[in-house]
């Protein structure tokens, strides 16, 4: 709101992961129609983003799932993505600063629960509690002469520790659900992991209801 120059706004190309198919959503006006759709990241995701009044690049993820490539639960998903920041677009504080909670987000073991996004430095890149809790590091570089210069470990920040705490209360309240919802994804999600090869092993065994 206070840097002028991004007052123009930003186009954003959504995927529909289980529809193939993709819309251009124009912010800020559109933005409401837009979280109607990534609401439900499980399927809507953002692609890319780019400026409105130049279409130059400023964001981009990795959105493949390995699942929906495979038609079966085929190994972990480790998303990517890249922000540009500074000169007209947010500053590095801003593009970071959703990462101080931790957002709920589909994976942790056999990428079917849910858990805590946690934001560490590179030495706590070791996840191994139940496969995690799901972490997430920043490699942070300066572009000099068509050169990237770095990289520096953006979330070994004391101000993070917070969200780390948080982010370990998290993982001990839904650990406690144990195998059930919320903690295990929705029976829709699990249909991609390796709940198909235990339907088919009882679907005889179902009878109609009189």
């Amino acid at each position: 709101m206070i840097d002028p120059s991004m007052h123009e706004g930003f186009r954003y190309e959504v995927l529909d992961l289980i529809g193939e198919r993709k819309i251009i959503f124009n912010t800020p006006e559109e933005i409401y129609d837009m979280l109607v759709f990534i609401g439900s990241p499980s399927r809507y995701v953002i692609k890319q983003i780019f400026r409105k009044d130049s279409d130059e690049p400023v964001a981009v993820t990795s959105t493949q799932r390995l699942f929906l490539m495979a038609g079966r639960y085929v190994g972990k998903d480790d998303p990517v993505m890249a922000v540009r920041a500074q000169s007209g677009l947010p500053a590095v504080g801003e593009v970071l600063e959703p990462f101080s909670f931790p957002h709920t987000v589909a994976g942790w073991m056999r990428g079917s629960h849910h858990g805590p996004l946690m934001p560490v430095g590179f030495a706590d890149d070791t996840p191994t509690r139940f496969d995690g809790p799901p972490r997430v590091v920043c490699l942070g570089f300066q572009l000099k002469d068509g050169k990237l210069i770095g990289p520096r470990d953006m979330f070994a920040d004391i101000s993070y520790d917070n969200a780390r705490r948080q982010a370990l209360d998290a993982a001990d309240y839904l650990r406690r659900h144990g195998p059930f919802e919320p903690h295990r994804l929705p029976l829709e999600e699990m249909e991609y992991t390796t709940m198909p090869s235990v339907m088919k092993k009882l679907k005889d065994r179902f009878e109609a209801v009189d």
